[in-house]
């Protein structure tokens, strides 16, 4: 029972395959968003989507999806961070959240690693 899944945006590799709600290659390991391949295609009104689809807006709260590294910190952001009242931003490299995080301070996310509440 395939599914027309696309192929893995990294490697091209056809044998993808559904983890939850993201996709998964079994050959690169990468993990993305189906919603990543279905927006590429269709431009719509510039909304920022976090990891699963949803709509992000000023002022939300999310949470963090997977553990992420930070510069010049020992530890780092573990998945299951909550971040209060984000802010959308026209980020660097894909950094499109401005954010506040308990014991990090200010920083920003990209919105793919997060997951609205």
């Amino acid at each position: 029972m395939t599914e027309n899944l696309p192929p893995c945006p990294e490697c091209s590799s056809a044998y993808t395959y559904e983890m939850g709600a993201l996709l998964v290659c079994p050959e690169c390991g990468h993990e993305w968003p189906p919603a990543t391949a279905e927006s590429a295609d269709n431009p719509e009104d510039g909304a920022i989507r976090d990891a699963v689809g949803n709509v992000l807006a000023d002022g939300d709260t999310v949470t963090v999806v997977k553990s992420l590294k930070v510069k010049g910190h020992p530890t780092g952001i573990k998945a299951g961070t909550k971040v209060r009242n984000i802010r959308l931003v026209e980020g660097v490299a894909g950094h499109d959240i401005d954010c506040r995080i308990d014991g990090f301070g200010a920083m920003q996310l990209k919105s793919s690693v997060v997951k609205k509440t």
